[in-house]
């Protein structure tokens, strides 16, 4: 079923399977593994990604911050999977958001829609946009050797100029 949204009105958010390895200290050679938060626009399928090291409340919240300051303030509704980190209690009709969730969702003057679970069609922009992710971004990342976080994500390559910030904003700021 082909869903329309308006601007402003959706934010979907999810993380992409797949983990990029990073190397963080360069004398004992300790690799991590950084996953990718990504956050799309319902109307305007404009993306966000931004790497994290676990995907746990903190970096959760840090990245949903992040994302509204890329689109220059937050949507109407925010829409992530059941994963336990935004969900406690997946339900069909009354899924239990995450208290620090729902606290940032209000700080910010959304609300939080979980999609239902097992339905991928629900957020079919995001997992779009992972597929989209794990194609381009980890295809052009696998043959390199990433030191540290802040290195990970500097622009690297000539076709990052085609990836320009919005002009207008298409969500309504948010009060500073």
């Amino acid at each position: 079923m082909r869903q329309t949204h308006l601007g402003g009105d959706r934010m979907f958010v999810d993380y992409a399977g797949d983990t990029v390895s990073v190397v963080v200290d360069r004398l004992t050679g300790e690799i991590r593994e950084a996953h990718l938060f990504v956050a799309v626009m319902g109307a305007s399928s404009l993306s966000f990604a931004w790497p994290t090291w676990t995907e746990t409340l903190p970096d959760w919240t840090d990245a949903h911050v992040r994302a509204f300051d890329f689109f220059g303030g937050a949507a109407r509704l925010l829409i992530p999977d059941n994963a336990k980190v935004a969900v406690i209690k997946a339900c069909l009709y009354d899924p239990q958001v995450n208290r620090t969730y729902a606290e940032l969702a209000a700080h910010y003057g959304t609300a939080v829609l979980a999609a239902r679970p097992y339905r991928p069609r629900d957020k079919a922009k995001v997992e779009a946009c992972v597929g989209i992710v794990e194609r381009w971004l980890f295809g052009r990342l696998r043959n390199r050797v990433w030191y540290g976080p802040r290195r990970s994500t500097r622009r690297h390559s000539r076709d990052d100029d085609r990836v320009e910030r919005p002009r207008h904003a298409p969500v309504r700021p948010v009060a500073a």
